[in-house]
Formats: structure tokens, sequence, C-alpha cells
């Protein structure tokens, strides 16, 4: 009897060893951007009150911490993101919806 192997078309292990050591390198040396949501609990947590999405965008877009990157609506993006982490987070979020449209900063 005679053995057959197949073809995969795999390379070995060895092979792809240096290009994930290349990207981790260039993952390294770049800056972590910041999240819009990260940016909102820094403004939150300055001003010290509730505040508006649109507000919110508009503080953080002049402060430079984050710009909507061409997006129609950037405040119905942020209001979403922060009514997610309040539902997923629960008592942990940053955030606290006070009124309507309005969320402050939980320091924790």
């Amino acid at each position: 009897m005679k053995k057959t192997t197949k073809k995969t078309g795999k390379q070995s292990k060895g092979a792809s060893a240096p290009k994930k050591a290349t990207r981790k390198a260039a993952a390294e040396t770049k800056p972590k951007r910041v999240t819009a949501l990260d940016a909102a609990a820094e403004v939150l947590k300055d001003e010290g009150k509730p505040m508006r999405a649109k507000d919110l965008i508009e503080a953080m877009a002049a402060r430079g911490l984050w710009s909507s990157p061409n997006g129609k609506t950037p405040e119905a993006t942020l209001y979403a993101a922060m009514l997610r982490e309040i539902t997923a987070k629960g008592d942990q979020a940053r955030f606290r919806k006070t009124d309507r449209g309005r969320f402050e900063y939980v320091a924790g």
C-alpha cells in the first residue's frame, strides 16, 4: 500500500511568523485613537453638568479630542453609543441619562 498526501496549499507555521511580528510592531508604534465615547466621558467629567449629544460633539471638536470622520449625524451615533453603554454595563457605565437627551458623567 502506498501513502498519498493531499496538497493543501498551506504554508508551514514558520513562514507566517515574520508577518505577525511585523504587524505587531506596526500596531505598537501607532498612537491609540481616542473614541467618541472616551472623549465624551472626558468632556462630561470636566464640565460637571449634564449635556446633550450635539453639545458634546461640538465641545469635543473645539477641544481637539475627537471629530467626526465625515459622518452626517455624529450626535445620533454618540447618543446611541452612550445608551448602549448604559444598557450593557448598568451601574458600571460611565454615563447616566438625567433627562430627555441629556447625559452626565458618573464617577466610578
